[in-house]
């Protein structure tokens, strides 16, 4: 079990990454809430140290991803409706997402994980198929389909601008 110090360090060091991970895949703020308490409470739980912090942070996004697949395939999830989708937006309201991300969002799952872990977190296409359990040959290939989607997608949005 790790100390109080060591559980604050990480939380201030992969919190944001956590959180971003969780709403990549759940788009719910409330569900990315819990499954980031699920994910520091492993952290906490774990006896065995880490071999580097690289592993440490590998072992969040891994633990993270699972955790957000897991709740998707969930039972309770797959049998209910969540509030946002019964309460209209209201035609004022601003956009308060950018059509990049948006469009990331509605990629395939596993085109996401891929797109946010290579630009965003930096990490390259070995490490990336480490991480997901993927030959680094599968990474860039969902990498070089995921660009392309993306960009079948952004040419309409920024020819209607």
């Amino acid at each position: 079990m790790k100390s109080e110090e060591e559980a604050g360090r990480a939380i201030e060091q992969y919190a944001d990454m956590v959180r971003r991970i969780c709403m990549i895949h759940l788009k719910n703020y409330e569900d990315a809430e819990d499954i980031f308490q699920t994910v520091f409470l492993k952290y906490v739980l774990r006896s065995e140290p880490f071999d580097s912090p690289e592993h440490e942070k590998a072992w969040i996004i891994r633990v993270t991803v699972n955790a957000c697949r897991d709740l998707l395939k969930s039972f309770f999830r797959s049998r209910t409706v969540a509030l946002d989708q019964l309460i209209e937006k209201p035609q004022d309201m601003p956009e308060d997402h950018s059509d990049i991300l948006e469009a990331v969002l509605e990629l395939p799952a596993r085109f996401r994980d891929v797109v946010y872990l290579h630009y965003y977190e930096g990490y390259s296409a070995p490490e990336i198929g480490r991480i997901l359990k993927k030959n680094a040959n599968t990474v860039y290939t969902l990498l070089a389909r995921a660009r392309q989607l993306l960009k079948t997608r952004l040419e309409g949005v920024i020819e209607d601008e």
